[in-house]
């Protein structure tokens, strides 16, 4: 018994800090919370000013009185000027659409969390549930390796054989760090922040010293087992932090007597503000039964899913509920990036088959439309051979000659065509 117990904690210890687990779903909540977050800024961009901006109803004044006191984080702090406001936010649209493709990650996700951060917390009463999840998965997202799949560094250790090759990586963390220096230097970071900035800079510089001269020596070995810890602990948090999410959310729902009685979806979908398609509303709160089911469905899916987790059936079908619940939510209240944040963390759950498969399908569509384009232009594909291009049938010396065998002219068992990747 007792070396049953030894070997499996060995087995455990041993996966846990030789790979990186979860790189598909690790890459499904970057994208998600990225896309997330950009296209909310985006959005707003108009109301940039009067959300976080020297327009807001939360003045300069009260915001600083309230950071001296709970010591949150913001760069929008450091400055008043309207030109640090426009640089800090126009820095978070493109921190996001880097971290979306997969660019330079380990920067980027710095400088989303720092995005995220500091226009947050700038105006504390500005946002939601949504705007709660997207801040604490930018902080969970810096010690994840989410760029293993699906990103722009994936292809660049592809093609080039490191993620850290090229110059870029070197000059972004360079500027950084002196950007960091300037907060530390002018009183603007505390203890905290100064001690996580300063560990995630000198991690990442040991980092590229290791992976540029001794890419297989000791050292890269001991940096690449701390990450596998840190990217595994980060996927556990996250993980925990939805079970958590709906856990709560379901209990406090067992407490109201709205929710006991059933009738809790009708009250938000008489509201002006949370319906966006009037008729659509009248005709989900005009039945009584489908505001029952609506209400108490919503209760048990949110109480039963963290048990779910134990049953891997049971878990796909319930987060499929849960997804397509949060969708229900975007349509018909008017929520889309309080659903989009929470679907993004749901991410974290799904399977792997299905995430593989679903890749698969998409660079096959992706690589059908190019061999589509070359066709239409008789341009060929980047390292494909040209139409009408034999191969070299010629023999090697003193090789007997070799008679050519004709192609067959219908398809060949078992082959794929050329479209399907």
């Amino acid at each position: 018994m007792v070396e049953r117990v030894t070997g499996a904690l060995a087995r455990a210890v041993a996966k846990a800090t030789g790979q990186a687990l979860g790189p598909y779903q690790s890459a499904v909540v970057r994208i998600g919370f990225a896309a997330t977050w950009l296209f909310f800024l985006l959005r707003e961009f108009p109301n940039r000013h009067e959300l976080y901006g020297p327009d807001g109803p939360w003045s300069w004044q009260l915001a600083e009185r309230l950071i001296a006191s709970n010591r949150a984080f913001t760069v929008l702090m450091w400055s008043d000027s309207a030109l640090w406001f426009e640089s800090v936010y126009a820095l978070s649209v493109l921190a996001s659409a880097l971290l979306l493709l997969g660019w330079r990650t380990r920067a980027t996700s710095v400088l989303f969390m720092v995005g995220v951060l500091s226009l947050q917390n700038r105006s504390v009463f500005m946002g939601d549930g949504g705007d709660n999840v997207i801040h604490l998965m930018a902080v969970y997202l810096v010690l994840t390796r989410c760029a293993r799949v699906w990103s722009l560094d994936a292809r660049r250790a592809r093609l080039r054989g490191s993620a850290t090759a090229g110059a870029a990586g070197p000059v972004l963390w360079t500027v950084l760090g002196a950007l960091f220096a300037y907060g530390a230097l002018a009183g603007h970071l505390g203890a905290l922040w100064l001690t996580a900035f300063s560990v995630l800079w000198a991690g990442t510089a040991l980092w590229w010293l290791a992976d540029r001269h001794e890419p297989e020596g000791e050292r890269r070995a001991t940096l690449d087992v701390l990450a596998n810890l840190l990217h595994n602990a980060g996927m556990l948090v996250i993980a925990a932090e939805v079970c958590l999410i709906y856990a709560t959310a379901g209990w406090y729902k067992i407490q109201g007597s709205r929710w006991q009685d059933g009738t809790a979806l009708y009250y938000p979908l008489r509201l002006d503000y949370f319906t966006p398609w009037p008729w659509l509303s009248d005709v989900m709160a005009g039945s009584g039964l489908v505001v029952m089911l609506l209400t108490y469905g919503t209760v048990a899916v949110q109480v039963a899913f963290p048990f779910a987790l134990f049953n891997r059936r049971v878990k796909n079908v319930l987060l499929a509920v849960m997804m397509l619940e949060h969708a229900g939510i975007a349509v018909l209240l008017g929520l889309p990036f309080f659903s989009l944040a929470m679907i993004a963390a749901d991410a974290v759950f799904l399977p792997t088959g299905l995430l593989v498969w679903i890749g698969a399908r998409v660079a096959g569509a992706w690589a059908a439309a190019r061999a589509r384009a070359a066709d239409g232009t008789g341009v060929p594909l980047r390292g494909a051979p040209a139409p009408d291009t034999a191969p070299d049938t010629a023999p090697l010396p003193g090789a007997p000659p070799r008679t050519p065998v004709a192609a067959p002219r219908g398809p060949v068992a078992g082959t794929a065509p050329p479209e399907s990747g």
